[in-house]
């Protein structure tokens, strides 16, 4: 039995199902990763501050304008569409058999493709609000505002992203409800993501159940531990196992 028929029969057999996954899940629908060879930290930018330094909370209070620049041109991707991964998981759900996507990607693609529990370990860019008076804003706000750093209409004050900067801790009730979900599940479908950054990387050690599936085109900590390692690209890679699946 090859790889995809072995992955489709365990997804068969299973009735909860838990993906995490990162950046390389939505590669496919035109968003850069990080850390890859063509992803976001190797490629050139036009300002002389590496990506990690830019999105640091440090830096995003003291160079709101740079940080919003670099914001808007790399991190936001209202064009982009969710590929074959985010729609067999999406459809997994309702079937019943996924209980839970676990994402550390911002785009909000899984909830477009129809995934409703879904956790996003590192906020959204769906989600902005006021740092003054906390008011909310979707993106299609955001993206009207034409100053250089965001403002609110109402009071004046900057409206921050709800994404998890580096120096600035995930949601605790976040995290408990992962932990909760890969502790309980019977499968967990690993994909798009190095396995590096910590906290989020650790939440996979505490799966206890049948099947371990790693899906990544590059090398990760965790391939030596997983009962089926998958190295093609997710999206196309899921989107095969659909068709297995009818």
């Amino acid at each position: 039995m090859d790889q995809l028929q072995t992955l489709a029969s365990w997804i068969k057999d299973s009735d909860n199902i838990v993906f995490f996954g990162g950046a390389g899940v939505s590669t496919e629908s035109g968003i850069k990763d990080f850390r890859s060879a063509a992803g976001l930290y190797q490629t050139q930018h036009n300002s002389p501050y590496p990506p990690e330094v830019m999105l640091s909370h440090t830096f995003f209070m003291s160079s709101p304008d740079i940080f919003f620049d670099f914001y808007r041109s790399k991190m936001i991707h209202p064009e982009a569409r969710p590929n074959g991964a985010h729609q067999l998981l999406a459809e997994l759900e309702q079937q019943g058999k996924l209980k839970a996507v676990i994402t550390q990607n911002i785009d909000g693609l899984h909830q477009l493709a129809g995934s409703k529990n879904v956790l996003e370990l590192h906020g959204s860019i769906h989600r902005n609000h006021c740092m003054d008076c906390s008011r909310y804003y979707g993106l299609e706000q955001l993206l009207q505002i034409i100053e250089s750093v965001p403002r609110c209409p109402e009071c004046g004050g900057i409206i921050k992203p709800d994404v998890v900067l580096y120096e600035e801790e995930l949601d605790h009730s976040v995290l408990i409800s992962a932990v909760e979900a890969i502790a309980a599940a019977d499968m967990l479908m690993i994909g798009g993501t190095s396995l590096t950054v910590q906290p989020a990387a650790s939440l996979v050690t505490y799966f206890r159940g049948r099947h371990t599936v790693l899906l990544n085109g590059d090398p990760t900590p965790f391939d030596d531990r997983a009962d089926l390692l998958i190295t093609d690209r997710i999206g196309k890679v899921l989107g095969s196992v659909k068709d297995l699946l009818v």
